[in-house]
């Protein structure tokens, strides 16, 4: 099931790994997996633009 409607908080820029709609966003926007993105996020903090550089380095 693909999941493109964006949730409330992705205007924000900032991932938030306790919503389960929104987590499954961020997976889908940087193709990735939720314990890859809960890596990135522990490692670089929510900010998106931030994990996104993470994920694209790794």
């Amino acid at each position: 099931m693909e999941n493109k409607q964006e949730p409330p908080n992705a205007g924000k820029h900032t991932i938030s790994l306790s919503d389960a709609s929104e987590a499954a966003y961020w997976t889908e926007k940087f193709d990735t997996t939720k314990v890859r993105l809960k890596a990135a996020v522990n490692a670089v903090g929510p900010v998106a633009k931030d994990v996104e550089a993470y994920l694209k380095k790794k």
